[in-house]
């Protein structure tokens, strides 16, 4: 049911898209589409300007719609496995250019935040803005001891209007899912739930500042990537405090050059970075846009804006390394597989036709020089065409997919020769000699240790227990597995008919013997008939269960 409020913003949203040529999306739903014919005769169809391609008219009016429209795009743009690649790029161009809102009225959120004026917390605070997001705004500051720093905070009643939109988000999804054609293929609803737990995670400052700290510790003598310090003392759920970094935007190429850094150089660290935060650590920026790195004259990285970081489990870790080796190797039945192993794929899934399908996809591309495939890409395809085969979506996957393309993009905007193919392949085998084998072997021994070591002292008196209940025939076995819990209930079951045949069968010959025999004069003739016929109704229904119970 939709709200009043709601329905001002709906009319509000088709204003919007009328306004941008987007006719064909408010017609093409199932309450006007009996009326779309009336769109030819309408004097703005025929005198309208060309107001762009279709992608770009989506773009200009989701920036139309506001902050919480624009990182709904944004999002949006990552899901490249439901979206046809020119809307997929044209989304990701959405940028947040959003009004900052009053630094009087940053100061005031600060000062509530910590019950007191925020001259006792900070040395200086400029209210004039550095950066104005769609989520928060930063501003520069000093403590008390002369350390710079930037201070972070959540815009005034910002979770109010996103809930607001959200509800609004789910409300259309529902619909296009519903009325729209292509509603079921590109499951809205999905896309908005996802987007709906990416954006709440991000309202939570104290969630960011976790995640920055995370990072850093990873890093923290690295000479590839720096990650600034977060002020816990300062650092609550709307408001974060961390160390302001000096360094070059790393879109600035040309100031990069002066400085004399090599370009190769930054392309490949940017590659090894990142298959470091997946393989070595499981904890990866996934927001690593060009306005979130910075680089320092010795070519050192510089990350910043942690609302979104990516996990995946070791299993997802090790399938992911195994196909991506399969691939380097044009492995493609080992790549299929892997796809069926993992359950990214149904089991039921005929490994030869999947197999077929990644080999017509892959060819045509490993036919060009490596430095000239995108990698990125190639992945999309790779999950565009397992999705034809039933393939689930992985929102790690995703996560991960879009972080790459990322990488790839900025290392190749970098040093157009990057071969990411050739720098990630030594990291994956190395990875996986790190997994499988001696060294392997090594480190998950010295990572188990303590409980090794702590369990040990008790090991000789378990022993000798299982051998003195083994002795005193006291050792039994508990059986936990459902399929043995099926197969102990069925012996039961067939042991119950057996014994149920058993004495249907006894009560039978009972009373045939007693029919036969009643007439010896041992007990009078009725009463050994009667016996008899109940005795042998008796054994013929037991019987006749039995079989019944048998048969079904």
């Amino acid at each position: 049911m939709i709200r009043p409020s709601q329905a001002i913003r709906l009319i509000h949203i088709n204003l919007v898209l009328l306004r941008h040529g987007l006719d064909e999306v408010i017609l093409a739903t199932h309450l006007f589409r009996p009326i779309r014919f009336l769109i030819y005769l309408s004097p703005w169809y025929w005198f309208r300007k060309d107001r762009g391609s279709y992608p770009v008219r989506i773009r200009r009016a989701l920036e139309d719609l506001g902050p919480i429209f624009v990182k709904f795009g944004q999002i949006l743009s990552t899901r490249r496995d439901l979206l046809p690649d020119d809307l997929a790029n044209e989304l990701a161009k959405l940028q947040d250019r959003v009004p900052p809102f009053p630094g009087s009225q940053a100061r005031k959120i600060i000062e509530k935040a910590f019950g007191k004026p925020i001259d006792e917390l900070l040395e200086a605070f400029d209210e004039k803005p550095l950066a104005s997001a769609s989520i928060a705004q930063v501003h520069t500051a000093q403590l008390k001891d002369g350390r710079k720093v930037v201070v972070k905070v959540l815009r005034p009643n910002i979770e109010k209007t996103i809930r607001r939109d959200v509800d609004l988000l789910f409300t259309i999804a529902h619909l296009a899912e519903k009325y729209w054609k292509e509603g079921r293929r590109l499951r809205p609803v999905e896309v908005v739930q996802e987007y709906e737990k990416t954006i709440f995670d991000e309202l939570d400052l104290m969630r960011e500042a976790a995640n920055a700290s995370q990072l850093r510790r990873n890093f923290l003598d690295s000479e590839t990537l720096y990650v600034p310090e977060v002020y816990w003392d300062l650092t609550r759920q709307n408001v974060f405090v961390m160390e302001r970094i000096s360094g070059t935007p790393v879109g600035d190429i040309d100031t990069l050059r002066q400085q004399g850094i090599s370009m190769k150089l930054l392309g490949e660290r940017g590659v090894e970075i990142f298959f470091t935060q997946v393989f070595k650590y499981n904890f990866f920026h996934a927001d690593m846009h060009p306005g979130n790195i910075f680089v320092e004259p010795d070519g050192r990285y510089i990350a910043v804006d942690f609302g979104i970081m990516g996990t995946l489990t070791e299993e997802d870790k090790r399938y992911l390394a195994e196909n991506l080796l399969a691939f380097f190797n044009r492995d493609y039945k080992r790549v299929a597989q892997l796809h069926v192993a993992s359950g990214w794929v149904p089991k039921g899934t005929r490994v030869e036709e999947f197999e077929s399908a990644i080999r017509t996809v892959s060819e045509p591309i490993f036919e060009k020089p490596l430095s000239e495939i995108s990698f990125g890409h190639f992945l999309l395809r790779l999950f565009q065409t397992a999705r034809r085969f039933d393939m689930e979506v992985q929102p790690q996957l995703v996560l991960l997919q879009k972080t790459l393309l990322n990488i790839e993009g900025l290392g190749r905007q970098l040093y157009p020769q990057l071969d990411l193919w050739t720098t990630a392949k030594p990291f994956l085998e190395r990875w996986m000699s790190e997994q499988i084998g001696r060294r392997a072997f090594v480190g998950k021994l010295r990572k188990n240790l303590p409980q090794i070591a702590e369990n040990l002292p008790d090991l000789p008196n378990k022993l000798n227990k299982i051998i003195d209940d083994a002795a005193a025939g006291k050792l039994t076995l508990n059986w936990e597995s459902q399929e043995l819990q099926k197969l102990r209930q069925q012996m039961q079951h067939n042991h119950l008919n057996t014994l149920t045949t058993i004495s249907g069968s006894a009560l039978l010959l009972s009373g045939s013997l007693l029919l036969v025999f009643g007439s010896g004069g041992l007990i009078p003739v009725t009463l050994a008939t009667a016996l008899g016929f109940g005795l042998g109704s008796g054994g013929g229904i037991l019987l006749l269960r039995s079989w019944i119970k048998a048969s079904g």
